[in-house]
């Protein structure tokens, strides 16, 4: 992946200088920051043997409770609200995974289609405006050169790599993942910590969605289309298995930087959106033979 990544860039930066300028680097980090706290909540779905179709509308859910929190209480508790709201999704998803045992791909296909209906009906399905000007700072200030919502993918990396590398509940992701029967039979209390997964996802989108809520400044019920696509995308092209069980954050990591200077670099060279939706499916489909087939060998 880094060598695909490298080839990419230099490819990219000899058709346009531009790729290259400072500008351009804060802008694509800035773009990506989105999809890579998607992408790490995603990571602890798949890699626990799951999936999470919800975090897309979960966006549209997150920021239509943020402005509307915002307008009536202020900046900080509208913020929180945001973020929790993401948390109570994935909780319910949590729920219906872990205690009614109902298929990851069923439950979260569901809250995919509520939680888009619960945003419609809350706005009205009319944007939210009139939000503070002291939320611009989520959209276009910098701490020193890095762009605030790059700084905060970047912490969100390091605490999701803690929790995978570090904890007790990482390793159980990874042993629910590889063989969850076996993982039952050794004490592990899976219930519980499918629901912690999935809590996790949800949080990890909500802080997503009041990023992406600054950056169109305003609470909008229409954010997020494909954007569970993506996430996985980023979390299998990174060599991720799509079944579980082996995986990490720095894969999803590479998966993420290979989508964001893809769809930054076809932007720069002028290629058509709907060429781009074709390259970008190419490769899901490529890496995810290409994984397969390294399986096989094993």
């Amino acid at each position: 992946m880094p060598a695909v990544i490298a080839v990419m860039a230099i490819v990219f930066g000899s058709l346009n200088p531009n790729f290259w300028s400072a500008t351009n680097m804060a802008n694509v980090s800035r773009q990506m920051s989105i999809l890579a706290l998607l992408a790490l909540g995603q990571t602890f779905a798949i890699l626990s043997g799951g999936i999470d179709l919800s975090v897309g509308s979960l966006l549209a859910l997150v920021s239509v409770v943020c402005a509307q929190q915002m307008l009536h209480f202020g900046l900080v508790p509208g913020i929180i609200a945001g973020v929790l709201a993401g948390g109570a999704a994935g909780l319910v998803n949590g729920l219906l995974i872990a205690k009614a045992r109902v298929p990851a791909f069923i439950a979260t296909l569901g809250m995919l289609v509520a939680a888009r209906g619960v945003a419609l009906t809350l706005s009205g399905g009319l944007p939210i405006a009139g939000l503070p000007s002291g939320f611009l700072v989520l959209r276009s200030g910098y701490l020193g050169p890095i762009p605030i919502p790059t700084l905060i993918a970047i912490v969100g990396f390091g605490l999701a790599y803690l929790i995978l590398a570090r904890t007790r509940f990482g390793r159980y992701v990874y042993a629910m993942g590889s063989n969850e029967e076996a993982a039952v039979l050794s004490g592990i209390n899976v219930p519980r910590y499918k629901l912690l997964v999935y809590l996790t996802s949800g949080l990890f989108a909500g802080v997503a969605g009041v990023i992406l809520t600054a950056r169109v400044i305003s609470g909008q019920p229409t954010l997020g289309e494909v954007q569970e696509l993506y996430s996985i995308a980023a979390v299998v092209i990174g060599g991720s298995r799509i079944t579980g069980g082996v995986g990490g954050i720095g894969r999803t990591l590479m998966g993420v930087f290979v989508l964001g200077i893809l769809g930054n670099g076809l932007n720069l060279i002028q290629v058509s959106s709907y060429v781009q939706n074709i390259v970008i499916g190419t490769i899901i489909v490529g890496a995810v033979y290409v994984d397969m087939a390294r399986e096989r060998r094993h």
